[in-house]
């Protein structure tokens, strides 16, 4: 058996929170107990949003936390090509095709969402190709049936948060997603392909997320049996939630780490507040 390998994988568009610090410690945790390794990963794509200072700030509210891993740390926006690489396998089976449409288009057709909440794409360029334009920039979408019928039922293993060895068995279902974005405009990956493309690159064993991600983890399996890539053992931690209820986000402006620093807060007291 191969020695077991996990990662945190935040996004370097913000300050980190509660939220983050809790899957941070959930996984050195279960890294340890397993006899592992902790590894860290910034999810950095997105060009616009993600600033070297958040991962400079990221990293240092992880230390703080008592938390360390090998170096160097994976970027994935030092990755492209080989994301790029990965599409064009996709595309080299007649699995991808170009789509030109916008957001508010796809809205105004939809029926329906994604497990995201995002209008779910009704196949318009599939069928019918895009509209063309050179103002208008090309992504790239899994054509879904013709996907699923080559690797027929998929299935995942599961294992219960504490602890992490007793697995179950759960069909997958991406169907749900639709036709999801392979290739976003101007950027050569989308998360979905970026991030099993990595975990195999990291040889990681035991995947680690939140409850809200577990859905993604259904088109992560099609594209794993799509690309020959192997699949880890998923767990899918709780949240930890504000005064409303509803998970910590960046974009709520959740009391970040850093602010509770400001305010005082040791990382004993951080650690109290998530259980950890």
């Amino acid at each position: 058996m191969p020695s077991p390998i996990l990662r945190f994988a935040p996004s370097p568009n913000g300050y980190l929170h509660l939220g983050h610090a809790y899957s941070a410690l959930f996984t050195d945790f279960w890294a340890d107990r397993l006899g592992g390794t902790f590894l860290l990963r910034l999810e950095d794509t997105d060009i616009t949003r993600c600033r070297p200072e958040f991962a400079e700030a990221l990293t240092d509210d992880l230390h703080w936390l008592g938390l360390d891993w090998p170096q160097p740390v994976m970027v994935q926006s030092e990755r492209f090509a080989i994301y790029a690489t990965a599409a064009d396998r996709l595309k080299a089976l007649g699995l991808l095709y170009p789509c030109d449409c916008s957001r508010q288009e796809i809205a105004t057709r939809a029926h329906g969402s994604d497990p995201d909440g995002a209008p779910l794409y009704d196949g318009k360029c599939r069928l019918h190709g895009p509209d063309g334009g050179a103002e208008r920039q090309l992504q790239w979408r899994l054509d879904l049936a013709r996907a699923t019928e080559l690797t027929g039922p998929l299935s995942f293993t599961i294992a219960a948060p504490t602890p992490l060895d007793r697995p179950q068995i759960r069909y997958a279902r991406p169907e749900l997603w639709g036709d999801a974005v392979i290739q976003r405009k101007g950027t050569p990956t989308s998360y979905h392909l970026s991030v099993v493309v990595d975990d195999h690159a990291q040889a990681i064993t035991h995947v680690t997320r939140g409850r809200d991600m577990e859905p993604s983890t259904d088109i992560h399996v099609l594209l794993q049996m799509l690309l020959g890539l192997p699949q880890p053992i998923y767990t899918f931690h709780r949240l930890i939630l504000g005064d409303d209820d509803r998970k910590l986000s960046k974009s709520k402006g959740s009391p970040t780490l850093r602010s509770l620093r400001e305010e005082g807060w040791t990382a004993a007291d951080v650690r109290a507040a998530v259980g950890f």
